[in-house]
């Protein structure tokens, strides 16, 4: 009898400590499932707060300065979808079988990122018709540019993405890195007298683009005079001729040749080689300076493409 008891009493121990295990087991399950679903609450660039996971792990990126960014910050290995068709040529380690193709800028391909299952979708104003449905998929943040606020909005969608990555001393790192060098630049334009007209070249058509535009970086942030502060800002330039080049007759003509961006003809794209564009200032003074088409017109916005255009503006001043 009192074996038979020790026996009850000993498989009763057993059944607790099981017991107890398993509570402890499920209890580490849930904190770890709690971990992973970690969340965020950040602005998105239409000013609307969004939640989105901490440091995600699938992502599948459209906007060139934001892949750009995340791949200064270390995270390649978390992107898994790029839009490779309309890859920059400093970007082109994401065209690799590391990455799947996820259709083009203004084209998603909805079924291939549907299968990916991304964590987190990340956009701009090239994608921003389907951003209702691709948050169907997943959270998707939209980051574009707002060329009303300049580098402020640079500097904020930067920093969005160092705070869903949890990179932000990072971020507060390289963005210093690169008001230092706006500073320096900034500094010598606005201590010159030259007088500054960005052009897109577009199969031998022009347009210009001048304050909180596109590529008002130039004036806007960089503090370069413009040599007609009358240009419609809009998204695709003011349409002009080489007559009005020719009579703003500026000291300096900064151009991107959408052409070399998105290819097509560029056999009439050469400025230099225009007679109009011959007689102006900055045609015989050799300022004319060629801009990377693929980080002006595919690209900017981020760490490192933010970095190379203010290097290839700055270089007219030297």
């Amino acid at each position: 009898m009192k074996k038979f008891s020790y026996l009850m009493l000993l498989m009763g121990t057993i059944f607790t400590l099981a017991a107890c295990g398993n509570k402890e087991s499920d209890k580490a399950s849930s904190s770890a499932t709690s971990e992973s679903a970690k969340t965020v609450t950040v602005t998105d660039g239409n000013g609307k707060e969004i939640e989105v996971p901490v440091d995600p792990k699938k992502v599948v990126v459209f906007d060139m300065g934001m892949l750009d960014t995340m791949d200064e910050l270390g995270l390649s290995q978390q992107v898994v979808g790029v839009p490779k068709k309309n890859l920059p040529d400093y970007l082109k380690q994401y065209d690799t079988n590391d990455y799947e193709s996820i259709g083009g800028l203004k084209e998603p391909d909805m079924e291939k990122i549907n299968e990916l299952n991304p964590d987190l979708i990340i956009i701009s104003g090239r994608q921003r018709d389907y951003q209702e449905e691709l948050s169907k998929i997943a959270p998707t943040l939209f980051l574009g540019t707002d060329y009303q606020k300049g580098w402020a909005s640079t500097e904020g969608n930067i920093e969005t993405i160092g705070k869903v990555f949890d990179k932000e001393e990072l971020v507060t790192e390289k963005l210093a890195d690169l008001s230092k060098k706006i500073d320096e630049v900034k500094e010598k334009a606005t201590a010159s007298s030259d007088k500054a007209l960005t052009v897109l070249v577009n199969e031998g058509e022009l347009s210009a683009y001048g304050q909180a535009s596109r590529f008002g970086i130039i004036s806007d942030t960089l503090g370069f005079k413009m040599a007609d502060d009358a240009i419609e800002a809009s998204t695709h330039g003011q349409s002009v001729s080489f007559e009005y080049v020719l009579e703003k007759n500026p000291d300096i003509i900064f151009v991107v040749d959408r052409t070399k961006a998105i290819g097509g003809d560029t056999s009439k794209d050469n400025l230099s080689e225009n007679p109009l564009i011959e007689q102006t200032k900055a045609a015989k003074n050799d300022k004319i300076i060629l801009l990377s088409p693929d980080v002006w017109y595919l690209s900017g916005g981020g760490l490192q493409s933010t970095g190379q255009m203010i290097d290839e503006v700055g270089a007219a001043l030297k």
